[in-house]
């Protein structure tokens, strides 16, 4: 048979030698090779080199191609990590950003921005409705003159107060026959409305001045309250507040406003109204009703609790029991109202009275009227399924401290924490 190429296969018979030189010419050194000389391969393809400067040469390009593409994956990892480095600092900053805002947005919420107090928002209401045509300008200058005298007084003007609301009540119930059972009502109590000066963040005061209200007409705490014979201003709440604290009462509290809250639009809630009671020389109480207890994320036990503390030392069945007990402070989150009294409905729900500082004098004032169908109690009454919030605390008062109580109440504030309906 004629001798094959060694390198495509064919049959190159005796011009096998013209036949690698035509076709194969860069191949000859392969077939030297094969004639005894010596073959050289690249350690990193296997190509066989027949000169060892050619394989150097040949090894060299592959050492530049491998340094060329790693120094391209260094390059390439020093900016991912460069970028990542760039992110997360941009991420940071962002983070800090929004809670610098957050924090800013809080005080603003809770009064602790700085922004002035009762004075300053009510001057700049009065100045609102004067720029709008709601005001005329010698009604602005008549309260401001108003105003700044009951500041320096300490007292309330009086402006937003409602008086008989109790009393009425009283008279309808006596009179109604369709679906209450028994109804019991708190002492006499004033309804104070938010006016100019404290609209947002008023409530925790004016709720005190509606329980305060009752207290006065109570002679169990005339000897507490010998120095406060008129309603306190707001202002002067915050400093009777502030003199509770420098007493000694809540310093983790008054911590939380930097021991300052006279000037300010700072909210307050039961811990505050607990200390400035005690400060009084109130025996009062702090509970927690710190998770729903009904369906639906309702309280019936709230509503328990209420019903207890007002039937509590009451005596006979008549359907209208006006009580000595003074209203109850109830405060949720954002808000609070004062709870003057509590429906039992013949199929043995049960419905709170609340006094809210967010409605209106005009509309209180609706409830001094005798009105046959109770249309307007719907102000006043909230069953247990429209309270849903999802934590209650309430503030009761229930008579007075020895001067060795209000001391020790004083030191036991100073790890103060409620009691806590389970």
């Amino acid at each position: 048979a004629p001798p094959e190429c060694p390198f495509c296969g064919e049959a190159a018979g005796q011009e096998l030698e013209e036949h690698v030189r035509d076709r194969h010419e860069h191949l000859l050194g392969a077939l030297g090779a094969g004639n005894g000389e010596q073959l050289y391969e690249c350690p990193m393809c296997s190509l066989t080199c027949t000169n060892i400067q050619i394989l150097e040469e040949h090894v060299d390009l592959h050492l530049e191609e491998h340094n060329f593409s790693e120094a391209g994956n260094i390059r390439d990892l020093e900016l991912a990590q460069q970028l990542q480095t760039e992110e997360d600092k941009w991420q940071r900053s962002e983070e800090e950003k929004r809670e610098r805002e957050e924090f800013k947005k809080l005080q603003r919420q809770y009064g602790l921005d700085n922004s002035g107090g009762y004075k300053q928002q009510f001057l700049k209401s009065m100045e609102r409705e004067v720029d709008r045509g709601k005001m005329q300008p010698f009604e602005y200058h008549k309260r401001k003159a108003d105003m700044m005298e009951c500041l320096a007084f300490g007292i309330d003007d009086g402006k937003t107060k409602t008086s008989g609301v109790i009393q009425a009540l009283c008279k309808y119930y006596q009179n109604e026959n369709k679906d209450v059972r028994r109804v019991w009502l708190s002492a006499g109590v004033d309804h104070f409305q938010s006016s100019l000066g404290d609209r947002g963040w008023g409530c925790g005061y004016r709720n005190f001045q509606m329980l305060l209200s009752s207290l006065l007409q109570n002679s169990l705490y005339s000897d507490c309250l010998k120095d406060t014979t008129l309603i306190p201003s707001i202002p002067k709440i915050q400093s009777m507040i502030e003199d509770a604290w420098r007493e000694g009462f809540d310093p983790h509290g008054a911590s939380h406003f930097n021991n300052r809250l006279h000037g300010s639009k700072a909210w307050i809630g039961a811990c505050e109204i607990y200390s400035l009671l005690t400060s009084l020389r109130m025996k009062c109480q702090i509970i927690d009703f710190h998770r729903p207890t009904g369906p639906m994320g309702t309280h019936p036990r709230l509503f328990e609790w209420v019903l207890n503390y007002y039937s509590t030392d009451t005596e006979g069945g008549a359907k209208v029991v006006c009580t000595s007990k003074p209203p109850i402070y109830l405060q949720h989150q954002g808000h609070s109202r004062t709870v003057v009294g509590i429906e039992e409905k013949k199929n043995k729900s049960l419905c709170l009275l609340l006094f809210d500082p967010g409605c209106a004098s005009q509309e209180m004032q609706k409830l001094l009227k005798q009105n046959s169908d109770g249309t307007n109690l719907k102000l006043l009454r909230k069953s247990v399924g429209s309270l849903k919030e999802k934590q209650y605390q309430i503030v009761a008062v229930d008579g007075v401290l020895s001067l060795e109580e209000k001391a020790a109440r004083c030191r036991a504030s100073q790890v103060l924490t409620s009691e806590k309906i389970p």
